[in-house]
């Protein structure tokens, strides 16, 4: 940087203190913080900025203001003068705090330019803020349900960029073009979940930690899925209440039967009456879905049905009971 004016720069006498020019920096340097400033704005603050702090650092150290009040633009021997870093120096407000007592840089930052000010620039400093909660949804059919165990699905989510750590941008203030600017971005991963046997539709599960990724370093949220039941080809849902039909056959409905079930619960036994006709709807208490603390109830619709493969003398056995007429249902 080319020699300048540091007491003019500042707008401080050539005798000034080392108060008086404290004072003037800090009006000044909150004056031209780039963070204050965007747009095409932001260049010639930067500019201005970084002209504050060469004057700042010049006049404030007893030596290098002795050499330039003496040798004015040849204090550094005809050499240009290069801010410390090379590309000047922001001001954080850690080294706000350090430099002038130690008070918390909202306060001070609240002295200068009132509260409002001072919340504007309190937003633009980091915190670490927990990630936000997520809800989502997973529909699963009541065979799914049965079947228990452990489902494993895709779930979108959120965490910190990795090209910027979060930042949204980088050290010399570009955006960060990986995630636009937000810290954050999207991606997806698998989750496997345990489905409980006391499933009920419109169950609200909490899984931690796999909400929206934490800013800086803080926390994920939790994802809040809710469990939708629907029907299949098996089994109904009607309300707390599952359905399914139960096939038996013939002889088993003629002189009754024990038939194992399929349920949430896992294998249940159905005593099925001797006589029981086709279409009987048979309860079993307390093995539907939850509901208020308790659980509905899994109803058995009997249906008659002849064994997959069936030997030629059994075939013939069947025909034997030709006679009689069969009515009920659509039949005529």
């Amino acid at each position: 940087m080319k020699f300048q004016d540091y007491y003019e720069v500042l707008g401080v006498a050539r005798n000034a203190g080392e108060d008086e020019i404290k004072k003037a920096y800090t009006k000044l340097a909150l004056k031209w913080h780039p963070d204050r400033h965007q747009g095409a704005d932001r260049a010639d603050a930067e500019a201005k900025f970084k002209q504050v702090n060469e004057a700042k650092e010049v006049l404030l150290d007893p030596e290098k203001r002795k050499k330039y009040d003496r040798f004015g633009k040849d204090w550094e021997h005809g050499q240009e003068f290069k801010p410390r870093g090379g590309n000047g120096h922001r001001v954080s407000p850690e080294e706000f705090e350090q430099m002038f007592g130690g008070a918390g840089f909202s306060d001070f930052f609240a002295s200068m330019f009132g509260d409002d000010m001072a919340a504007q620039f309190n937003r633009r400093k980091p915190r670490r803020t927990r990630g936000a909660d997520v809800n989502a949804e997973l529909s699963l059919s009541v065979s799914e349900a049965v079947a228990g165990g452990k489902r494993t699905f895709a779930l979108g989510t959120v965490s910190t960029c990795p090209a910027c750590d979060g930042q949204g941008e980088f050290e010399d203030g570009h955006v960060c073009p990986t995630c636009a600017g937000l810290g954050r971005v999207r991606g997806q991963k698998t989750v496997e979940l345990a489905i409980p046997k006391s499933i009920s539709n419109g169950m609200k599960l909490r899984l931690r930690g796999l909400g929206e990724a934490g800013e800086r370093g803080a926390d994920s949220g939790d994802l809040y899925l809710t469990l939708n039941l629907k029907s299949d080809d098996v089994y109904r849902v009607n309300g707390a209440d599952i359905e399914a039909d139960l096939p038996i056959a013939p002889w088993e409905a003629l002189d009754g039967a024990k038939v194992e079930v399929r349920t949430l619960d896992g294998t249940a036994t159905l005593s099925v009456p001797a006589g029981t006709k086709s279409g009987a709807k048979l309860r079993m208490r307390g093995l539907g879905l939850g509901k208020n603390g308790g659980r509905g109830d899994f109803y058995a619709i009997i249906r008659y049905a002849l064994p997959e493969s069936l030997t030629e003398k059994q075939r013939e056995l069947l025909r034997q009971l030709k006679g009689g007429d069969v009515k009920g249902g659509a039949r005529k």
